[in-house]
């Protein structure tokens, strides 16, 4: 479909030229396609990597299933590091024939496409994403009906009302395999759409550097210098960023579900005899508790995100004389947000989900819930969760936002009105950031009782 659309919108461009457009666009919908394939390798309930931590958890408990999800997720980011490359280079080849009588720096152009390739599966990737969430809930309302505790009675009630006898163990058995098949789907999701960001980044830095270019008069090759200091600078604190603001995430999940954990203790009856349904206004409590330490974590992380982008360009900004040495430290910075982030993302997202159907196979297909097997994969899914449920997937807009408002910021830093002031409020939004970095742990610790 992409070859024939090209030839019929773009076939009189010179030199068959519509043919490398093609392939550039095509590796990226191959790669939208291939992703989730490399995905189930190490999430699929059927996969060796969710059986070993299956095996792992019988053999030494929640210590080595939590020890074999990171496994997992740590070789599916190898994996899928290896399939970018391959995409990006298959770009970067066919941009060579024709592309550079056109532009400058056709390679560019060429990621660009391949992010456009990979959108072009967004449908399918958006259905398979919303798959997940809604199996999740069917198998959760279930569950919370209780409507395994007076079948009889259920059963009656069905027949006089629908005509037809139900049966509850079969009916379980369906929406625990299917919330596992959603664990999956999900899964496959979050890689396709951290990619398209990271690969959309690439082509936002460029622009980037071209303004800098344009304003600076300073050569594209030279910004990104391994021997200015100024670019390892900027490499350490993209890296530095990713790994708080994944620290930061999950320790807003940790504070909210620990408030929501001493609420229940001490508001709901937990003993064996006690009825099992609470009552709405302390479920609804509970949501708020949680509802409100994810505002909370939220806050402090936006506005550092936010503080960090504008400190760290500020602080970019060319100095006296035709300094344009410190202009590397942004363009590395968000360069370092990016890949730090995209294998971030895919290791913590595959982590959990092997955890989380780790957890579904000791459940649905050996049959063993409420056994010490089963607890042990319990705290491996409890670790999974905010894995790939919280922290990998609010890594996508953090990219993005970061790029985008990050060029903005360098935009106005490098004007040669506002050099002068740019390293004092550099230092002061940077001061800022920290602040709240400071808050996001410290304002969020769980005390004690």
């Amino acid at each position: 479909a992409t070859f024939a659309s090209s030839y019929y919108l773009v076939g009189d461009l010179p030199n068959n030229l519509w043919i490398s457009l093609s392939i550039i666009i095509s590796a990226g919908t191959f790669g939208a396609a291939i992703i989730p394939e490399f995905t189930k390798i190490f999430t699929s309930p059927k996969s060796k990597h969710v059986n070993e931590v299956v095996e792992s958890s019988r053999q030494g408990g929640a210590s080595l299933n939590i020890l074999s999800g990171l496994v997992a997720g740590n070789f599916s980011a190898f994996w899928k590091g290896i399939v970018f490359v391959g995409l990006m280079a298959i770009a970067y080849f066919a941009s060579n024939y024709g592309l550079d009588e056109f532009m400058v720096y056709p390679s560019i152009f060429a990621f660009g496409l391949v992010a456009f390739g990979m959108l072009g599966m967004g449908p399918v990737t958006i259905a398979v994403d919303s798959y997940g969430p809604v199996t999740d809930n069917a198998q959760s309302i279930y569950e919370l009906s209780l409507i395994e505790e007076d079948q009889e009675e259920k059963i009656k009630e069905i027949e006089a009302d629908f005509g037809f006898t139900p049966d509850f163990e079969k009916s379980k058995y369906y929406l625990e395999a299917n919330d596992g098949a959603g664990n999956t789907f999900k899964a496959t999701a979050k890689p396709v759409l951290i990619g398209t960001a990271v690969v959309g980044a690439t082509t936002m830095i460029f622009s980037l550097i071209l303004v800098i270019k344009d304003v600076l008069g300073v050569d594209p090759a030279t910004l990104l210098n391994i021997l200015n200091p100024y670019s390892i600078f900027g490499f350490i604190l993209g890296g530095a960023v990713i790994y708080w603001f994944t620290g930061a995430s999950i320790q807003a999940v940790t504070t909210g579900a620990g408030r929501a954990v001493d609420y229940i203790k001490n508001n709901i009856n937990l003993d064996p005899g006690a009825e099992k349904k609470a009552s709405t206004e302390k479920s609804r409590q509970v949501v708020a508790i949680c509802t409100k330490y994810a505002q909370n974590g939220m806050f402090n992380i936006f506005i550092a995100v936010f503080a960090f982008a504008l400190g760290i360009a500020f602080l970019s900004a060319p100095g006296e004389g035709g300094y344009n040495a410190p202009v590397s430290m942004f363009v590395s910075y968000l360069i370092s947000i990016a890949l730090f982030g995209l294998f971030q993302a895919i290791f913590m997202a595959n982590a959990g989900g092997a955890w989380d159907n780790a957890k579904k196979v000791i459940e649905v297909d050996l049959k063993e819930k409420g056994t010490d097997l089963h607890a042990a994969a319990v705290v491996g899914d409890t670790v999974g969760d905010p894995f790939k449920d919280t922290s990998s997937v609010a890594l996508n807009p953090i990219i993005k936002f970061t790029t985008l408002f990050g060029l903005l910021a360098m935009e106005i830093a490098i004007t040669e009105s506002f050099r002068g002031v740019a390293p004092y409020l550099g230092v002061l939004f940077f001061l800022i950031a920290l602040f709240f970095v400071i808050r996001s742990f410290y304002g969020m610790r769980l005390k004690k009782s």
